[in-house]
Order: C-alpha cells, then sequence, then structure tokens
C-alpha cells in the first residue's frame, strides 16, 4: 500500500517530532489535538527545530519551507482520519485513553489505514482489540527528541500482519531511521531495560547511597551515558517513567518492577521534570545550567 497521508494524534513533543519527521520526507502530515493552542505551539516548535537544522546546514531554507508547506492542523479527529493511510497515536501514556483514541480511528479512517501507537510500554495487542483491524495495528515507538534520534522500535501485536511490520520497517528506513522489531511484552525492550536502571538510581538517592550529581556523573564518566539516568528522567516525565513502571509492575507481577517510592511523592506533588520546571533538577526558561533541585542539594 502507498502511503502519502499521515496523521499524527497528538502535538507535544513526540507527536510535533514525528509530525516533524514526516512532513521533512514530503509526507502530507496533519497533526491532531484536542487544542488549539497546543497545535499552535507544536508548530512552533517544528519551525524552531527546522531553523536549527538550517542553521547547522542539515537542510536548505527551501526545504524548511517545502516541510511546512506539508503540515496541516486539525482538532477533529475523525475528520482528519478519513483520508489518512497511515495514523501515529502519540498522545499520553494512558491505556485507557489510546484504546478511546482507536476506537474512534477504527470509525472514521479508511479500511486500507494502518494505526500505529507511539506507546512506550503499553500492549499493542490489547490496544488493536479495540478495532476490527487488529492486523493493523502496530507498535511505532520513535525516541526522542525525534528529529535526532535514529532509533524507531517497532512492535508486532499478536494479530499484526508481517506484510504491514514489513511495511513499517521500509517506511522507518525511507525517514532515515533505524528500525528494530520486538514482540508485544511489557515495557518491549527500550524501556524494559531503561527504567529498571532510572527507578535503581532513585532508590540509590532516595536511600541516601548518593547524591544526584554524584549519580549521574558515574553513570556518564563510568558507563558512557550522554545524559545521567535522573537528569534522563527528567527528561523524559517523570509521570512517564512512573506510569511505565506501573506498566512493568503489573504486567510481570515482580517487584523489582516496582516504582521508587520518592518518584511516586515526586509526581504526586507535581514535580515532572522539564515539563513542569522541576525534578531531580530545577529548570529555568532560558538558562542550560544543569541546577539540582533544592530537595536534593547539599547542606552546608
Amino acid at each position: 500500500m502507498y502511503i502519502k497521508n499521515v496523521v499524527v494524534v497528538g502535538a507535544g513533543a513526540m507527536g510535533n517530532g514525528i509530525a516533524h519527521v514526516f512532513a521533512s520526507k514530503n509526507f502530507q502530515v496533519t497533526m491532531v489535538d484536542v487544542s488549539e493552542a497546543a497545535l499552535e505551539k507544536g508548530i512552533a516548535t517544528i519551525s524552531k527545530n527546522m531553523d536549527r537544522q538550517v542553521a547547522k546546514g542539515t537542510i536548505s531554507e527551501e526545504e524548511k519551507k517545502g516541510a511546512l508547506a506539508n503540515l496541516k492542523t486539525n482538532t477533529q479527529l475523525k475528520e482528519a482520519a478519513s483520508i489518512a493511510d497511515l495514523v501515529v497515536e502519540a498522545a499520553t501514556e494512558n491505556e485507557e485513553l489510546k484504546k478511546k483514541i482507536f476506537t474512534d480511528l477504527d470509525n472514521a479512517a479508511p479500511t486500507h489505514c494502518i494505526l500505529a501507537t507511539n506507546t512506550s510500554s503499553i500492549s499493542i495487542t490489547k490496544i488493536a482489540a479495540v478495532t476490527n483491524r487488529p492486523e493493523k495495528v502496530i507498535g511505532m515507538h520513535f525516541m526522542n527528541p525525534v528529529p535526532v534520534m535514529k532509533l524507531v522500535e517497532i512492535i508486532e501485536g499478536y494479530s499484526t500482519d508481517k506484510a504491514i511490520t514489513k511495511q513499517i520497517i521500509e517506511l522507518s528506513i525511507q525517514l532515515d531511521k533505524i528500525p528494530h522489531t520486538v514482540q508485544d511484552y511489557p515495557g518491549f525492550i527500550a524501556n524494559r531495560i531503561l527504567m529498571p536502571m532510572i527507578n535503581e538510581a532513585i532508590s540509590a538517592l532516595h536511600e541516601g547511597v548518593a547524591g544526584v550529581v554524584e549519580i549521574d556523573q558515574i553513570m556518564k564518566l563510568g558507563m558512557a551515558h550522554p545524559m545521567g539516568p535522573l537528569q534522563l528522567a527528567d527528561f523524559i516525565g517523570l509521570d512517564v517513567c512512573l506510569s511505565i513502571l506501573n506498566v512493568l509492575y503489573t504486567g510481570f507481577g515482580n517487584p523489582k518492577y516496582f516504582p521508587n517510592p520518592l518518584l511516586q511523592n515526586m509526581v504526586a506533588a507535581g514535580q515532572k521534570g522539564i515539563k513542569s520546571g522541576q525534578g531531580f533538577y530545577t529548570y529555568t526558561a532560558g538558562s542550560k545550567d544543569l541546577v539540582v533541585a533544592p530537595q536534593f542539594a547539599k547542606k552546608g
């Protein structure tokens, strides 16, 4: 099947990044969100990120203009989906919300349309089960920031057609991404391995084994990680980390996946990392300095 019209559901960091990548490769892209303000912010973010690419010489000004011309926005999911060849859902990491979106998409999208989800942990099989086309439902998990990161984790649900998997792999390569296929188990591969590491780093902090800076620097300098696990948790969003750990814990029933109480308390207090301005570090608009949050700063 030829894919030309792509709908991206969600205008947040992942959604606008996915829309950016597809539009840059000359797909006709409609970015959908219930909030007009979110859509405007998403387009502004895409434009700003493309300006960075122009400044670095990775794209020309003409290519930027062409990519932006490929982008539309819509607050009406059913209207946008009615002409889609592919939908990539990038809404909040909430199973019931995703099931509702996929039920609506199944009713609105043409029968040939592939329904993909950018979920980082939720079962593709469960999402597919609310549709009448489970063979056309697949996981297409991009990494953040989407325009920069090369990996796409392709997740096959229980009923996903192998021909659909092959097409999504080929599509990912067309986007200049590197796809790797995994099976549908909690957390897939990326987060099944990453989240326990982040959770263990939080546990070490909670137990007073080391401070925020020490934990992050040891992993950066000793393990060649580009970003420490606590800074990475802030970047991902502490609420997202908590959601994924809950999926892992519920899915496997293994206590090693139980979210550390410190993480639970921080999310309950609204400290979600970069998105809220504070997590393990404090984030100030316009500043690139990494400042440890007051509650974790060394006293004296």
